[in-house]
């Protein structure tokens, strides 16, 4: 399934959901809620990988992504910068993996986010937090990209403010030619 998501860049599309359902069970014994969540089998893939840190899944998660057509095409792949220092960076590694598969090369570090705290946690403005977001990502990277095509890939879109952010600075900053967007999933709502 693919669903198409709207933003700053050219054309962009999120593989699946990222849960089909989700029932609210109460809060656990530190006051922090729960649910009953069912997935999607690419929703399934990418929790078990970022969350339980399970590299097992990059294969099925790239097999999955053979139905997208194009990616090819594409002058560099970058993955979107992780909000959070990890062992290993989800995105990073299904971005690698996509452009070995695809012989496309992967910008691993081209963007990077400066550490925000809770600062955006509570921003519901959407052009508030667009800004906090351009302020917060950078180029870090050497590679020249300008007059290029980009396929910017993350792993859930929700609001798509990290993704607009982004797209701002590989156009605005870095004279990308065309910047794509694909989301391995996206929220429901």
């Amino acid at each position: 399934m693919k669903y198409k998501l709207s933003g700053k860049w050219k054309s962009g599309y999120a593989f699946d959901l990222h849960t089909l359902a989700s029932t609210y069970l109460g809060p656990d014994e530190f006051g922090h809620d729960r649910f009953d969540n069912t997935r999607s089998e690419m929703g399934e893939l990418v929790y078990q990988l970022k969350y339980k840190r399970d590299q097992s899944t990059i294969p099925k998660i790239i097999e999955l992504l053979t139905a997208i057509t194009g990616i090819e095409k594409f002058d560099f792949i970058i993955p979107v910068p992780s909000s959070r220092a990890r062992v290993f960076q989800p995105v990073d590694e299904i971005a690698t993996a996509l452009g070995k598969q695809r012989g496309v090369p992967v910008l691993i570090g081209f963007l990077a986010k400066e550490s925000r705290g809770n600062e955006l946690k509570n921003v519901t403005d959407p052009d508030q937090k667009e800004k906090l977001l351009k302020d917060a990502i950078k180029i870090a990277g050497d590679r020249k990209v300008k007059g290029k095509n980009i396929l910017l890939v993350d792993d859930l879109y929700d609001s798509g403010a990290t993704l607009n952010a982004c797209c701002s600075i590989l156009y605005e900053e870095a004279g990308a030619k065309g910047v794509f967007v694909l989301t391995m999933t996206k929220t429901r709502t």
